[in-house]
């Protein structure tokens, strides 16, 4: 199945790097510290997590089902410090073999997935048995008024403006509810000043697949 956004895929890109300048390329090296061994990043986007990966890391399949975006990532794979390897291929359908990878990346991917179960059913499929799932995403509110705030937003121009992102997910829920444990949990806004958009709340994490 190919997936195209390219008026979405112009903007992300631009976004992204101003989004690093205010902090978000901090949180890629945390979201990536202490990886090793064979990585499979899931939605990698413009390949802004590249970067910061450890030495320790033997190998990432970086996948993407965007074309534009897809030929980014390729880009930057030629500067990553760790070998990288570009794939098409959609959440729900990973083209790796099962229990052959030591983590799996998920970054600002579960907010536009069709189905965030079958997203991370795929992804326990590929990790190996005691294998990380590491999550940077945006989630949930935890107060009434933003949570209305974002169930409107998701009712409306939301998803049709930003290539089927949802705002209101309760993703840390969904990844215990797929079989894993919730390791590690930071949740914070971003950025962290301003007004606080539906799209503020974020969580950054790792969990081990059961």
């Amino acid at each position: 199945m190919a997936i195209s956004h390219p008026v979405f895929a112009r903007v992300f890109a631009r976004a992204s790097v101003a989004m690093d300048r205010a902090g978000a390329a901090a949180h890629r090296r945390r979201l990536v510290a202490g990886l090793d061994g064979r990585v499979v990043e899931v939605g990698a986007g413009n390949g802004r997590n590249l970067p910061h990966y450890p030495p320790g890391v033997t190998g990432v399949l970086a996948v993407e089902p965007e074309p534009r975006l897809r030929a980014l990532v390729r880009a930057a794979a030629r500067d990553a410090p760790v070998p990288v390897t570009v794939a098409a291929g959609l959440a729900e359908a990973l083209p790796v073999a099962d229990a052959s990878a030591d983590a799996v990346v998920l970054s600002l991917v579960l907010c536009s997935v069709p189905d965030q179960a079958v997203a991370l059913r795929e992804a326990r499929r590929v990790l190996r048995p005691g294998g990380q799932l590491r999550f940077y995403e945006h989630v949930v509110a935890e107060t009434p008024g933003l949570r209305r705030a974002q169930r409107l937003a998701d009712a409306t121009l939301w998803p049709l403006c930003c290539a089927g992102c949802h705002t209101a997910r309760d993703t840390v829920g969904a990844i215990r509810a797929a079989g894993f444990t919730v390791v590690e949990l930071d949740r914070f806004r971003f950025p962290s000043t301003g007004m606080s958009g539906p799209a503020s709340p974020h969580v950054l994490g790792a969990a081990v697949r059961d």
